[in-house]
């Protein structure tokens, strides 16, 4: 037992896998065991279990015998395999021995048959030279019979004796090729001795390419000669195509060969076309350009009716001469026109090369469009002449040099615009009696000129010129309000411009001109899909238009304003209080320089009015504030309320018989205010103070308190009431609301005076 335990102790440590499989089994049968006999009733099938466990053992068990034993008759057959194979590698080897020592014993033999050698290569040398004596003693007088005929231009007869010299040459060579001895010193005397015709081959090629780059010419003067080249380059395009197949079977290639004369035929026409599209910047300048281009036209249209009418008859049909000429010739100037749009082009000559571009090559009836070219040639299949890129880049050089061009105009047309401000002359007006210049019509003519241009290219250029266009416009427009801020310095200047208001109104109708340029160039951007650029351009010009007028009309109205303020000091003077005088006055001046704004056409007139009502209203409550009045009792209200009011009245009569609807709605400000100081119940102030707020919602705390100080009667509580709710009940002013309480600024507070400074009557 110690014998056996040591054994499967040893065989364990030998073979760990068995160990764990072992283990495995025993925990497994230990499980099934288990599970099986869990209950009583079940050991009575114990002997059961135990016969067919011992029968499914021994099947086990004769499998596995089976399988070792197959097992161990395959490594018997594979060894005894291995075995022969062992006997057989050394038989080789030894028989291999036997094959070296046998070479080495006939080298000493071998090297006898050198002298052998020698004596062939001898042999076939002088065979072949008496084979070919006849035609090898000819050579000379060929050669010179066949220059003779390359001379006088007899191209078929000179090619038939040079492929015989060939042939004759090649026949040597291939019999010293044949004989193994190629490139020895037999083939280098072969290819001395036909030297020349080596090269009369190269005066041949020469003379095809004269008569080839000429062929436009001679299909018309001598189609023969065209024809006999022709003929020549198809004879050896045959020959190339035989010797090359040949080259695989015997192994030798003829010199000079492959030729390839029809390639090289294409490239010398290629030569020849490109040889046309040269020119230089110098030689092109200015209206040189179009007639550049215009010789160009001329040429290649009628290098291709040549082609169609005349070369197609000269050539095969696979050379597709038509097409390839058309090709070749866009190619080239395609190429030149690239040369020509790096050059520093000007304005007119940039137009021009775009147009021809855009409209002569491709859809001119004078050149790719003529009917002599249509189906034969197809045009779409050319590509465009010049790429996308190249095109844009050429598009926004024309746009610069055109927005360059247009700045300069404008700035010389503004100069000359302002230094009529200063002179000595009246404006021009037209037959309804409206002031203007001829700064609108310059302007508009030069960018109307430049869009026309543009269009006659195409929508993208047009559309990039009228961008560029509104651009300009708006500089200018800047431009232009700068010059009239400073002309409007020029009114505190003694003495001012002569025809000082005349010339601001002149300014603001030419903005009014403007705005129509605006809108002419907006619609031609219309007529395509609008662009981003075009869109913001629009509203950027828009903007300066209204500024630039805007500007001018508030120059004017200033000029209004500045003689009505020794009139508005009499506001809240006994004067004031007791007459009409003020008022009147006003009214007069008012009504004099509305008579110079009535030369202002619609709908600016209108915003004048509108604009110098709320201002004159604006400065009108100013002075009411500025003046810190207060009223003692009641009577001094009524009096105060019974001026304004009468004020207002005529302000709004003035205004209304001008033409101005509004004039309601602003002297309104006037009577609300006067309204306000008028009331006799002190806590109705909330109630009236809040109709104030809805009306003029920009009216403050501070403009109320002013109000609020010249009643005089208001207690701390009610002011406070009032002011609180005004806090409460300010909103913002809706969109179109025109401020007015906004633009008074209220000063700070100083120690009221009393209204008996002032006498009331």
């Amino acid at each position: 037992m110690s014998t056996e335990a040591a054994n499967n102790d040893k065989r364990d440590s030998a073979w760990p896998e068995l160990e764990k499989a072992e283990k495995l089994a025993r925990g497994a049968a230990l499980k099934w065991a288990s599970g099986i006999f869990y209950r009583p009733d079940q050991l009575e099938r114990l002997g059961q279990y135990r016969k067919r466990e011992t029968q499914r053992t021994s099947s086990v068990q004769s499998r596995l015998k089976s399988a070792v034993q197959s097992y161990l008759e395959g490594v018997g057959t594979g060894l005894g395999q291995l075995r022969a194979s062992l006997d057989d590698i050394r038989a080789v080897g030894r028989t291999m021995v036997e094959v070296q020592e046998e070479c080495q014993n006939k080298v000493n033999g071998f090297e006898s048959l050198g002298q052998l050698s020698s004596l062939v290569s001898d042999h076939v040398q002088l065979s072949t030279a008496v084979h070919h004596l006849h035609q090898v003693f000819s050579v000379p007088e060929v050669v010179a019979e066949t220059r003779q005929l390359i001379e006088e231009r007899r191209l078929l007869e000179a090619h038939t004796k040079l492929m015989e010299m060939e042939c004759w040459r090649d026949d040597i060579l291939y019999q010293l090729h044949r004989a193994g001895k190629q490139s020895t010193e037999g083939e280098q005397v072969v290819l001395s001795y036909f030297s020349g015709v080596g090269q009369l081959n190269e005066d041949l090629v020469k003379e095809l390419w004269d008569v080839v780059s000429c062929g436009l010419t001679l299909v018309k003067q001598d189609p023969a000669l065209f024809v006999s080249a022709i003929r020549v380059i198809e004879r050896e395009e045959k020959i190339d195509q035989v010797t090359l197949d040949s080259q695989s079977q015997h192994k030798f290639l003829p010199p000079g060969r492959p030729k390839k004369l029809r390639h090289m035929f294409f490239k010398v026409i290629e030569q020849s076309t490109a040889a046309q599209f040269r020119a230089r910047h110098t030689d092109t300048k200015g209206p040189g350009l179009a007639n550049h281009l215009a010789a160009l036209q001329n040429n290649v249209l009628n290098d291709l009716k040549v082609v169609k009418h005349l070369m197609v008859q000269c050539c095969p049909p696979h050379y597709d001469i038509l097409q390839t000429y058309a090709v070749l010739h866009h190619t080239c100037l395609s190429g030149h026109l690239q040369d020509i749009i790096s050059w520093d082009l000007e304005k007119g000559e940039i137009y021009t090369v775009l147009n021809w571009i855009r409209h002569v090559y491709h859809s001119s009836p004078e050149m790719m469009d003529h009917p002599d070219l249509f189906p034969d040639v197809d045009v779409a299949s050319l590509g465009p002449l010049v790429s996308q890129d190249a095109l844009e880049q050429l598009q926004n050089k024309y746009v610069n040099a055109v927005r360059v061009a247009l700045s300069d105009w404008m700035q010389k047309a503004l100069e000359a615009e302002v230094s009529d401000w200063y002179s000595e002359g009246e404006p021009e007006s037209d037959h309804e009696g409206y002031y203007h210049s001829s700064l609108p019509a310059i302007v508009t003519q030069m960018l109307e000129e430049n869009v026309q241009v543009a269009i006659m290219i195409g929508d993208r250029l047009r559309d990039q010129v009228v961008v560029m266009a509104l651009q300009e416009l708006e500089t200018f427009l800047y431009r232009l309000r700068e010059a009239v801020i400073c002309f409007g310095k020029e009114r505190s200047k003694d003495p001012q411009p002569k025809y000082y208001l005349l010339y601001l109104l002149t300014t603001v109708n030419n903005c009014i001109a403007f705005r129509k340029s605006v809108q002419w160039l907006q619609q031609q951007s219309d007529g395509g899909s609008r662009s981003d650029g075009c869109t913001k351009a629009s509203h950027s010009i828009d903007t300066a238009v209204d500024r630039a007028m805007k500007k001018g009309c508030r120059l004017l109205i200033d000029k209004m304003l500045l003689e009505l303020q020794p009139h508005f000091l009499q506001l809240l003077t006994g004067s004031w209080l007791s007459g009409c005088e003020f008022i009147d006055s006003t009214c007069t001046v008012i009504d004099t320089y509305y008579s110079y704004f009535s030369h202002i056409r619609e709908p600016i007139f209108q915003f004048m009015l509108v604009e110098g009502l709320r201002l004159v209203v604006i400065e009108y409550i100013r002075r009411l504030m500025l003046k810190k009045l207060i009223c003692k009792n009641g009577g001094e209200r009524e009096k105060v309320w019974h001026r304004l009011s009468r004020d207002a009245t005529q302000l709004r009569e003035l205004f209304s018989n001008l033409g101005l609807e509004e004039a309601e709605q602003l002297t309104n400000a006037i009577s609300s205010v006067s309204e306000l100081i008028k009331l006799k119940d002190s806590s109705l102030l909330s109630l009236e103070v809040s109709g104030l707020v809805a009306n003029y919602p920009d009216i403050s705390d501070e403009h109320v308190s002013v109000l609020l100080d010249i009643r005089g009667d208001v207690s701390k509580e009610v002011r406070g009431t009032v002011l609180e709710m005004l806090e409460q009940s300010s909103q913002m002013p809706p969109e179109d609301y025109q401020p007015i309480f906004s633009d008074i600024l209220v000063p700070a507070p100083v120690l009221p005076f009393c209204l008996h400074t002032v006498k009331c009557g």
